[in-house]
C-alpha cells in the first residue's frame, strides 16, 4: 500500500474517530435526561453540601446520573447551597447550567400570634431552622437596635410578601425585614401614630387586639376608636382576646380554640388581662396586618365606649355610646350564643 493511500486511510479514520467522538459528546450532554411528568421541579442544595450530595438530590430528577455527572465535571461543577428549577426535557448542560441559577423563594407570613409560629412558618420556606429564626428574632442586641424588647418583637415583623435566596441565614432575614419595618413607618405613619399620642410598638400592640376582634377590615377603625376612647378616659380595654392569649400563654398552649369567654376568665391573673390592668398589654397577642395598623392609624373619632357581637349580622358589631345601650346590645348577642349552644 503506497503513502498516499495510507494517508487516506488514516484521514478516513480519524474522521470516523471525531464522528464518533461528536456523537457520544452530543449523546451525553446535549438529550434529553429529564425523568419527571410536570413542566418544572425544584431541587434544594443545603448549605455545605458535598459534590456527591448534589447527585443524590438530582438523581431522582433525571432518567440518566451519569450524564448528568458526566457534564457537571467537564464544566468543574462545585456545589452552591440554594434552590435551583429544572426544566422538563432539559439535556444534561441545560440541567447543569441551572444548578448555578440560584432562583428566589418568594415568602409570605401573616397572622402569627407569637415568634415560634413565625419561625415555623418561615422554616417551612426557607433553609434555616426553627431554632435558627427564634435565636434571630429574640437576640437582644437586634431588638435593643431596633428600639424592642421580646415582649413586643413581632410588631417587627409586617405581613406581606418578600422575597430571599432559599440559603438565605436567620441573622440576614431579620435583617432584611427590620430594614422593611423601618421604611413601613415612614414619616406619614409616625405622624399619625404621634398625633395619637402612640408610638410605633403602641400602635401595632393596638393593632393586634383590634385585628383579633374583628375580621371585617371595613369595621377595624370604628373598633380602633373605642380601644382608643378608653385609653383617654383610663377606662380598661376589656378586649376578650387579650384574656384568650393569657389562657393560652399561661396553659402554654397556643393551639387551642376559645371561642367564648367566661366570667371567671376574666379574674385571670395576667399583664395581658385587659380588664384587671388598665392601659395597653406589655406586648402583642398577634401578628396584625397592616389593615389593623392603618385602622388604629385611621380611626375616626367618635363617642363610642362599648361594642358587641352582632347576632343579626354575623361577624359585624354593634356599638353604644353608653353602658345602658350596650347592656341591651350584650343580652341580645348572650342570648343568640346561648341558643347556639357555643361553649369554649
Amino acid at each position: 500500500m503506497n503513502a498516499k493511500k495510507i494517508f487516506t486511510l488514516v484521514a478516513v479514520s480519524g474522521v470516523f474517530v471525531a464522528l464518533a467522538i461528536s456523537a457520544y459528546l452530543y449523546y451525553m450532554a446535549f438529550t434529553a435526561n429529564t425523568s419527571f411528568s410536570q413542566n418544572e421541579v425544584y431541587v434544594y442544595i443545603p448549605t455545605d453540601a458535598t459534590y456527591e450530595m448534589v447527585l443524590e438530590e438530582v438523581k431522582p430528577f433525571v432518567t440518566d446520573i451519569d450524564k448528568f455527572d458526566f457534564v457537571a465535571q467537564k464544566r468543574n461543577y462545585t456545589p452552591k447551597p440554594g434552590k435551583y428549577l429544572l426544566k422538563k426535557g432539559s439535556n444534561s448542560f441545560a440541567l447543569v447550567r441551572s444548578m448555578y441559577a440560584n432562583v428566589p423563594v418568594k415568602v409570605a407570613f401573616n397572622n402569627q400570634e407569637t415568634i415560634n409560629d413565625l419561625a415555623v412558618r418561615l422554616s417551612a420556606q426557607l433553609e434555616p431552622s426553627v431554632a435558627s429564626f427564634e435565636t434571630a428574632f429574640t437576640d437582644s442586641t437586634f431588638l435593643a437596635k431596633n428600639n424592642l424588647n421580646k415582649e413586643a418583637a413581632l410588631a417587627l415583623f409586617i405581613p406581606n410578601t418578600y422575597e430571599f435566596y432559599w440559603n438565605t441565614s436567620a441573622e440576614k432575614v431579620a435583617d432584611k425585614l427590620a430594614k422593611e419595618y423601618q421604611k413601613f413607618w415612614n414619616h406619614e405613619r409616625l405622624a399619625k401614630a404621634e398625633a395619637k399620642g402612640l408610638t410605633p410598638v403602641q400602635v401595632a400592640i393596638l393593632a393586634a387586639i383590634v385585628h383579633k376582634e374583628t375580621a371585617k377590615v371595613s369595621e377595624r377603625p370604628t373598633v380602633a376608636g373605642v380601644y382608643l376612647n378608653r385609653l383617654a378616659t383610663g377606662m380598661p380595654l376589656q378586649a376578650d382576646p387579650t384574656v384568650i392569649f393569657a389562657i393560652k400563654k399561661e396553659s402554654g398552649n397556643f393551639d387551642q380554640i376559645i371561642k367564648r369567654v367566661f366570667y371567671n376568665d376574666l379574674k385571670i391573673n395576667s399583664p395581658y388581662n385587659t380588664y384587671v390592668n388598665t392601659g395597653l398589654p406589655p406586648g402583642l397577642i398577634a401578628m396584625p396586618d397592616i389593615s389593623a395598623i392603618d385602622a388604629v392609624l385611621n380611626a375616626p373619632k367618635h363617642d363610642y365606649l362599648y361594642f358587641c357581637a352582632s347576632p343579626e349580622r354575623p361577624g359585624y358589631h354593634e356599638f353604644a355610646a353608653n353602658y345602658a345601650q350596650h347592656q341591651i346590645n350584650a343580652k341580645k348577642y348572650s342570648e343568640w350564643v346561648n341558643k347556639l349552644g357555643i361553649e369554649r
